[in-house]
């Protein structure tokens, strides 16, 4: 069965990793999710620094919550990716995936969400825009430089289709799994990115056994910009559809909301809301 998860960003804190992981492990719980997805950033809870022990740790928090730790994410790779123009940076994004790798599989995880690099950054506008050609090679070589590590840690390397002007295809995306070796990287599909350019029930079926994890948020294609997202069933995304192919692929991992921007007022309310509509979604309610 799937299981209901929710990540760390969708709460208040959580971006600024300043929320303390007990209490993301609590709410989780009194909204109803059985899972969560934790997130690592270069410092904060749960930062580049942190030991196997404090893994451990973290671990027994979210047993006494009642929740599991499904999966992984990070927000690192927009300061310094894998894609990097800068080679010290490519070299510092290696050794920080390399960590986190690590650290999925001492969380008891399976999937590390993983952002390459990007063409260009939307919320960077001064950021240079990078080649796309160029953006792939660097990609594949980083990634390839890291998959020992993951094989060895057996986590997945997710690579998130994200706004960044890179891998638009799901055959593409195929593509660049199966020239590293899919043991290692997966695909991590978030079914309202894609939107904009295309349909996630197509995704799912087209990666298959790629999918290493899926985030679930909302989208109206009329709006367009990032301010088109919205609150699970106001969008456009075809939820029969996605759950029809999540089905059909046998994926049975976590399936993980992801609320960014949180609402302005009672920002709580966002995630029982998510909650509720994941339980009619999964053929719960």
């Amino acid at each position: 069965m799937l299981l209901k998860s929710i990540n760390y960003w969708s709460y208040p804190g959580g971006l600024e990793a300043t929320l303390a992981l007990p209490q993301f492990f609590e709410w989780a719980k009194s909204h109803g999710f059985e899972a969560v997805e934790v997130c690592i950033s270069d410092d904060g809870v749960l930062g580049l620094d942190t030991t196997e022990a404090e893994c451990k740790q973290v671990l027994a928090m979210a047993e006494k919550a009642g929740v599991q730790v499904a999966s992984v994410a990070s927000g690192v790779y927009w300061g310094y990716s894998l894609a990097s123009e800068s080679a010290d940076d490519r070299a510092r994004a290696r050794k920080a995936l390399d960590k986190m790798v690590r650290m999925t599989s001492w969380l008891g995880c399976k999937t590390l969400l993983t952002i390459p690099g990007a063409v260009d950054v939307f919320f960077l506008p001064d950021r240079r825009v990078q080649n796309y050609a160029d953006v792939m090679a660097m990609t594949r070589e980083g990634l390839a430089a890291v998959a020992p590590a993951a094989l060895d840690a057996g986590v997945r390397m997710g690579i998130e289709n994200v706004w960044n002007k890179f891998l638009l295809s799901p055959l593409e995306m195929a593509q660049l799994i199966d020239d590293i070796g899919d043991k290692a990287v997966g695909a991590y599909v978030d079914v309202a990115n894609i939107l904009p350019y295309g349909h996630p029930e197509q995704w799912l079926r087209i990666l298959g056994h790629r999918v290493a994890g899926v985030h679930f948020k909302d989208f109206r294609r009329a709006v367009g910009t990032v301010e088109g997202f919205v609150d699970l069933l106001e969008g456009d995304v075809n939820w029969p559809e996605v759950i029809t192919a999540i089905n059909g692929i046998g994926y049975s991992g976590p399936v993980v909301a992801e609320l960014i921007p949180l609402y302005k007022h009672y920002p709580l309310v966002r995630a029982m809301n998510t909650s509720n509509a994941m339980d009619a979604i999964l053929g719960r309610a």
